[in-house]
Protein backbone atom coordinates (compact mmCIF):
# COMPACT_ATOMS: atom_id res chain seq x y z
CA UNK A 1 0.00 0.00 0.00
CA UNK A 2 2.76 2.67 1.26
CA UNK A 3 4.78 1.68 -2.05
CA UNK A 4 1.52 2.09 -4.21
CA UNK A 5 1.24 5.39 -2.89
CA UNK A 6 4.54 5.94 -3.37
CA UNK A 7 4.92 5.59 -6.52
CA UNK A 8 1.66 7.40 -7.53
CA UNK A 9 3.50 10.79 -5.45
CA UNK A 10 6.35 10.15 -7.76
CA UNK A 11 4.57 10.05 -11.18
CA UNK A 12 2.57 13.64 -9.73
CA UNK A 13 6.11 15.19 -9.06
CA UNK A 14 7.24 14.04 -12.34
CA UNK A 15 4.27 14.98 -14.00
CA UNK A 16 4.35 18.32 -12.27
CA UNK A 17 7.79 18.90 -13.37
CA UNK A 18 7.11 18.02 -17.11
CA UNK A 19 3.86 20.43 -17.33
CA UNK A 20 6.11 23.25 -15.82
CA UNK A 21 9.43 22.52 -18.28
CA UNK A 22 6.75 22.28 -21.00
CA UNK A 23 5.18 25.61 -19.72
CA UNK A 24 8.00 27.23 -19.31
CA UNK A 25 10.14 26.78 -22.93
CA UNK A 26 6.59 27.55 -24.67
CA UNK A 27 6.03 30.44 -22.89
CA UNK A 28 9.81 32.09 -23.59
CA UNK A 29 8.63 31.37 -27.46
CA UNK A 30 5.44 32.99 -27.12
CA UNK A 31 6.76 35.31 -25.16
CA UNK A 32 9.70 36.39 -27.81
CA UNK A 33 6.08 37.01 -29.97
CA UNK A 34 4.56 39.43 -27.47
CA UNK A 35 7.69 41.21 -27.19
CA UNK A 36 7.40 41.54 -30.97
CA UNK A 37 3.69 42.44 -31.00
CA UNK A 38 4.68 45.38 -28.18
CA UNK A 39 7.60 46.90 -30.23
CA UNK A 40 5.69 47.19 -33.41
CA UNK A 41 2.77 48.48 -32.08
CA UNK A 42 4.67 50.84 -30.29
CA UNK A 43 6.19 52.03 -33.65
CA UNK A 44 3.05 51.90 -36.03
CA UNK A 45 1.83 53.71 -33.51
CA UNK A 46 4.93 56.28 -33.72
CA UNK A 47 4.83 56.87 -37.24
CA UNK A 48 3.79 59.85 -39.43
CA UNK A 49 0.29 58.37 -40.59
CA UNK A 50 1.12 60.89 -44.13
CA UNK A 51 4.02 59.71 -44.49
CA UNK A 52 2.91 56.09 -44.29
CA UNK A 53 0.30 56.54 -46.75
CA UNK A 54 3.77 58.21 -49.33
CA UNK A 55 1.18 59.76 -51.43
CA UNK A 56 -0.18 56.44 -52.38
CA UNK A 57 -3.49 57.96 -53.59
CA UNK A 58 -2.41 59.21 -57.21
CA UNK A 59 -3.33 62.83 -58.24
CA UNK A 60 -6.93 62.60 -60.19
CA UNK A 61 -6.44 62.50 -63.69
CA UNK A 62 -7.88 65.98 -65.86
CA UNK A 63 -10.79 65.94 -67.36
CA UNK A 64 -11.02 65.24 -71.09
CA UNK A 65 -13.61 66.28 -73.70
CA UNK A 66 -14.79 63.02 -76.30
CA UNK A 67 -14.47 66.14 -78.80
CA UNK A 68 -10.55 65.64 -78.85
CA UNK A 69 -11.05 61.94 -80.20
CA UNK A 70 -10.32 61.53 -84.06
CA UNK A 71 -10.39 57.53 -84.54
CA UNK A 72 -13.43 55.79 -84.86
CA UNK A 73 -14.56 53.58 -81.79
CA UNK A 74 -16.35 50.67 -84.36
CA UNK A 75 -13.07 50.72 -85.99
CA UNK A 76 -11.12 48.86 -82.86
CA UNK A 77 -12.71 45.62 -83.58
CA UNK A 78 -14.28 43.27 -80.83
CA UNK A 79 -13.60 44.51 -77.39
CA UNK A 80 -14.78 43.37 -74.40
CA UNK A 81 -14.12 46.51 -72.00
CA UNK A 82 -13.48 49.59 -73.10
CA UNK A 83 -12.46 52.81 -71.21
CA UNK A 84 -11.75 56.94 -72.73
CA UNK A 85 -9.13 58.23 -70.41
CA UNK A 86 -6.05 60.60 -70.68
CA UNK A 87 -2.50 59.41 -70.37
CA UNK A 88 0.21 62.03 -69.96
CA UNK A 89 -0.77 64.72 -73.19
CA UNK A 90 -2.81 62.66 -74.74
CA UNK A 91 -6.33 60.68 -75.06
CA UNK A 92 -6.47 57.05 -75.48
CA UNK A 93 -8.47 54.28 -75.57
CA UNK A 94 -7.89 51.62 -72.97
CA UNK A 95 -9.40 48.40 -74.30
CA UNK A 96 -9.41 44.66 -73.06
CA UNK A 97 -9.99 41.34 -75.38
CA UNK A 98 -9.59 37.72 -74.90
CA UNK A 99 -7.87 38.47 -71.10
CA UNK A 100 -5.18 40.89 -72.93
CA UNK A 101 -5.19 45.05 -71.99
CA UNK A 102 -3.73 47.41 -74.45
CA UNK A 103 -3.55 51.23 -75.03
CA UNK A 104 -3.88 52.65 -77.85
CA UNK A 105 -4.20 57.03 -78.43
CA UNK A 106 -7.74 57.67 -79.25
CA UNK A 107 -6.64 59.65 -82.19
CA UNK A 108 -4.45 57.80 -84.21
CA UNK A 109 -5.66 54.13 -82.98
CA UNK A 110 -2.18 53.32 -82.66
CA UNK A 111 -0.99 51.56 -79.84
CA UNK A 112 0.77 53.29 -77.55
CA UNK A 113 4.06 52.26 -75.69
CA UNK A 114 4.08 52.65 -72.46
CA UNK A 115 8.18 53.27 -72.35
CA UNK A 116 10.27 54.40 -69.17
CA UNK A 117 10.17 58.04 -70.61
CA UNK A 118 6.54 57.94 -70.43
CA UNK A 119 6.32 56.14 -67.18
CA UNK A 120 8.42 59.13 -65.59
CA UNK A 121 6.40 61.72 -67.33
CA UNK A 122 3.42 59.84 -65.26
CA UNK A 123 4.97 59.79 -61.98
CA UNK A 124 5.99 62.80 -61.77
CA UNK A 125 2.06 64.45 -62.58
CA UNK A 126 0.59 61.64 -60.24
CA UNK A 127 2.97 61.58 -57.47
CA UNK A 128 4.03 65.46 -57.44
CA UNK A 129 7.89 64.57 -57.81
CA UNK A 130 10.18 67.51 -58.67
CA UNK A 131 13.31 65.60 -57.48
CA UNK A 132 15.93 63.64 -59.77
CA UNK A 133 15.16 60.69 -61.03
CA UNK A 134 17.90 57.78 -60.01
CA UNK A 135 16.82 54.58 -61.60
CA UNK A 136 14.54 53.04 -63.55
CA UNK A 137 13.78 49.11 -63.37
CA UNK A 138 11.36 47.25 -65.58
CA UNK A 139 9.34 44.79 -63.17
CA UNK A 140 7.62 41.33 -65.17
CA UNK A 141 5.40 41.47 -61.93
CA UNK A 142 4.73 42.98 -58.59
CA UNK A 143 7.33 42.92 -55.61
CA UNK A 144 5.95 43.38 -51.91
CA UNK A 145 5.55 47.31 -52.50
CA UNK A 146 3.55 46.91 -55.06
CA UNK A 147 1.54 44.07 -54.29
CA UNK A 148 -1.82 43.54 -55.52
CA UNK A 149 -1.25 44.90 -58.69
CA UNK A 150 -0.34 43.02 -61.77
CA UNK A 151 2.43 42.72 -63.91
CA UNK A 152 4.39 43.82 -65.56
CA UNK A 153 5.17 47.33 -63.81
CA UNK A 154 7.79 50.28 -63.92
CA UNK A 155 9.41 50.96 -60.58
CA UNK A 156 11.28 55.07 -60.67
CA UNK A 157 13.54 55.74 -57.74
CA UNK A 158 13.57 59.41 -57.09
CA UNK A 159 15.90 61.05 -54.85
CA UNK A 160 13.79 62.51 -52.11
CA UNK A 161 14.25 62.22 -48.54
CA UNK A 162 11.88 59.55 -48.34
CA UNK A 163 13.80 57.60 -51.61
CA UNK A 164 10.25 57.15 -52.96
CA UNK A 165 9.78 54.37 -55.14
CA UNK A 166 6.65 54.89 -57.69
CA UNK A 167 5.11 52.61 -59.60
CA UNK A 168 3.59 52.93 -63.13
CA UNK A 169 1.23 49.99 -65.00
CA UNK A 170 3.61 49.03 -68.06
CA UNK A 171 0.29 48.19 -69.86
CA UNK A 172 -1.40 50.69 -69.45
CA UNK A 173 0.33 53.61 -68.20
CA UNK A 174 -1.49 53.87 -64.61
CA UNK A 175 0.49 55.05 -61.81
CA UNK A 176 -0.53 52.51 -58.89
CA UNK A 177 1.53 53.36 -55.63
CA UNK A 178 4.07 55.21 -54.26
CA UNK A 179 6.52 54.14 -51.45
CA UNK A 180 8.89 55.95 -49.44
CA UNK A 181 11.10 55.13 -46.42
CA UNK A 182 8.41 55.63 -43.62
CA UNK A 183 5.73 53.08 -45.42
CA UNK A 184 8.80 50.66 -45.91
CA UNK A 185 9.24 50.78 -41.99
CA UNK A 186 5.82 50.63 -41.41
CA UNK A 187 5.36 47.53 -43.74
CA UNK A 188 8.69 45.91 -41.80
CA UNK A 189 6.87 45.95 -38.31
CA UNK A 190 3.67 45.47 -39.72
CA UNK A 191 5.07 42.19 -41.24
CA UNK A 192 6.04 41.43 -37.71
CA UNK A 193 2.86 42.13 -35.76
CA UNK A 194 0.41 40.36 -37.99
CA UNK A 195 2.98 37.17 -38.32
CA UNK A 196 2.59 37.23 -42.21
CA UNK A 197 6.53 36.95 -43.30
CA UNK A 198 5.37 35.93 -46.74
CA UNK A 199 2.63 38.79 -48.06
CA UNK A 200 2.24 40.71 -45.38
CA UNK A 201 -1.45 41.11 -45.92
CA UNK A 202 -3.43 38.83 -43.54
CA UNK A 203 -4.05 37.80 -39.97
CA UNK A 204 -6.30 34.69 -41.05
CA UNK A 205 -3.22 32.38 -41.20
CA UNK A 206 -1.97 29.02 -39.80
CA UNK A 207 1.35 30.24 -37.67
CA UNK A 208 -1.12 33.31 -36.14
CA UNK A 209 -3.79 30.28 -35.57
CA UNK A 210 -0.97 28.04 -34.27
CA UNK A 211 0.38 31.19 -32.00
CA UNK A 212 -3.42 32.12 -30.82
CA UNK A 213 -3.92 28.61 -29.60
CA UNK A 214 -0.72 28.34 -27.67
CA UNK A 215 -1.44 31.48 -25.64
CA UNK A 216 -4.62 29.92 -24.65
CA UNK A 217 -2.65 26.86 -23.54
CA UNK A 218 -0.10 28.98 -21.92
CA UNK A 219 -2.84 30.60 -19.98
CA UNK A 220 -4.86 27.72 -19.03
CA UNK A 221 -1.73 25.22 -18.22
CA UNK A 222 -0.18 28.58 -16.28
CA UNK A 223 -3.39 28.91 -14.02
CA UNK A 224 -2.94 25.11 -13.26
CA UNK A 225 0.31 24.92 -12.45
CA UNK A 226 -0.68 27.88 -10.07
CA UNK A 227 -3.30 26.17 -8.53
CA UNK A 228 -0.96 23.75 -8.01
CA UNK A 229 1.69 25.52 -6.34
CA UNK A 230 -0.25 26.36 -3.63
CA UNK A 231 -0.78 23.92 -0.15
CA UNK A 232 -3.42 23.62 2.07
CA UNK A 233 -2.32 25.40 4.73
CA UNK A 234 -2.04 28.93 2.44
CA UNK A 235 -5.25 28.76 2.99
CA UNK A 236 -5.91 28.72 6.66
CA UNK A 237 -5.90 32.38 7.53
CA UNK A 238 -8.85 32.47 4.81
CA UNK A 239 -10.84 29.69 6.39
CA UNK A 240 -9.75 30.64 9.57
CA UNK A 241 -11.63 33.64 9.10
CA UNK A 242 -14.85 31.89 7.72
CA UNK A 243 -14.65 29.65 10.84
CA UNK A 244 -15.14 33.23 13.16
CA UNK A 245 -17.98 35.02 11.32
Amino acid sequence: MKMESSIKARKSVFTHILWRKIHKWVGLILGLQFVLWSISGAVMALLDAEKVGGHAAPAPAPAISMDETAGPVGSLGSVEAISFRQLADRPVYELTAQGETKVVDARTLEPVEIDKGLAERVAREAFGHETALVSVDRLEKANLEARGHGGPIWRLDFADEENSSSYVSATTGRPLVNRGDTWRTFDFVWMLHNMDYVNRTSFNHPLIIFVAFGTLWLAFTGFYLLFKSFRRREFNWILGRKRTR
